[in-house]
């Protein structure tokens, strides 16, 4: 059987791409491929062939894809959620020391120095100019308690602040992995009016563009520190600069410099270096190659933004694996096809997602052309894939 065509935009890790490898032709420059592995290249613009099955973004967002197209065209789009959070949350806690002492203004001030022997002298001399507060102690706000922001919250207790944690979507899965310790708050008024740190950790969406704006800004405590390492259009950066400026908030540490901010003499801007650590990046494309294998071999379904984890240990000889409008009477027509065909069905799985629904049916002996082409005509189908398993 020939292999899937796979193309790369941008850096992949090595220890990622070899896995690809096993099981898919992986090119810069393929036409027409069965998937796409990315991390930053847009996609937008671009014209979804007939042949696109997945694309998979080797880190968190997937603001760089148009998602609701791919739905619409039966493209499933996975991400890879934590791969890269411990990256992320360590650049955070940079942030927030960098915030809390004057570092940066002291290692300017010791290169300005001359290289005599004078020098000891005038640093011991100059260094109450950066001192600052410790991290203990102190009051940190979380928005945002997913994957990253969970370990941010968790990393703070140990840092002994007294942590509040804001996320009225938070999921099960970093519900349980959250220390008890942190604080549950139900609205982001009472949160800001308690902390001295807010750390922002939420998705770029139509509902969060720009909402950390001057209304939101208007319950901070005055001298609040903001750290901004998630995206940078939840915040609306005019209204942070009239912030700064009437001393609401004290410093602005992100992660995505702005010509706006980036001149402001309290805003500290990091060149997106977030995931930039070779373990995040080697995670991150793991976790990818990983599911898309799985799903291009299989047919399972593993961390998508846009369809429903739907998974299945291969149980027959042949499986359907089909996406179709989430309306009724779709799967008793398929299911009546197999039956007139004389298949049995030795396992199946049907997942729902919004108006998205997604089926894996595992059948006992061979399943002939025509049938795949007479489900693929129903009413609602978008896709139909036959995957020959071996178990």
């Amino acid at each position: 059987m020939a292999k899937f065509k796979v193309r790369v935009y941008n850096k992949i890790a090595e220890s990622g791409i070899n896995k690809l490898s096993n099981v898919c032709d992986v090119s810069a420059d393929t036409a027409d491929p069965d998937a796409i592995v990315l991390r930053s290249h847009k996609l937008h613009d671009m014209t979804i062939n007939p042949e696109l099955l997945a694309i998979g973004r080797a880190g968190a967002g997937v603001n760089n894809i148009p998602v609701d197209r791919c739905t619409d065209e039966a493209v499933v789009v996975f991400n890879a959620p934590g791969a890269n959070a411990n990256a992320v949350k360590e650049l955070v806690f940079m942030g927030m020391l960098l915030a809390s002492r004057d570092v940066l203004g002291g290692l300017e001030f010791v290169k300005s120095l001359p290289v005599d022997d004078s020098l000891g002298e005038q640093v011991e001399k100059n260094k109450s100019r950066f001192g600052g507060d410790e991290l203990q102690g102190k009051s940190l706000g979380v928005i945002g308690l997913g994957a990253i922001g969970s370990m941010v919250a968790n990393t703070a207790v140990d840092f002994g602040l007294k942590v509040y944690g804001l996320d009225p979507f938070i999921s099960i899965n970093w519900a349980w992995s959250l220390s008890p310790q942190v604080r549950r708050v139900e609205s982001i008024k009472a949160l800001l009016k308690k902390v001295d740190y807010i750390s922002l950790h939420v998705p770029s969406t139509p509902e969060t563009q720009a909402f950390f704006n001057a209304s939101i800004m208007a319950d901070m405590k005055p001298g609040t520190v903001v750290l901004n390492f998630a995206r940078p259009d939840i915040v609306d950066e005019a209204d942070m600069a009239d912030a700064l400026n009437n001393h609401v908030v004290k410093q602005y540490l992100t992660d995505f410099p702005s010509k706006t901010l980036v001149e402001h003499p309290a805003v500290v801007s990091i060149p997106h270096l977030g995931a930039s650590t070779r373990e995040a990046e080697e995670n991150c494309a793991i976790m990818i190659a990983n599911q898309m294998n799985d799903f291009l071999t299989m047919g399972n379904i593993v961390n998508s933004v846009n369809y429903p984890t739907c998974s299945m240990e291969p149980t027959g000889q042949n499986r359907l694996a089909i996406t179709n409008d989430n309306v009724p009477n779709i799967i008793g027509q398929v299911t009546s096809i197999l039956a007139n065909n004389g298949l049995n069905i030795s396992e199946m799985v049907n997942k729902s997602r919004g108006n998205i629904a997604y089926t894996l049916i595992d059948i006992d002996g061979d399943v002939p052309s025509q049938l795949v082409a007479d489900i693929t005509d129903l009413d609602g189908v978008k896709r139909v894939r036959l995957i020959a398993l071996t178990n």
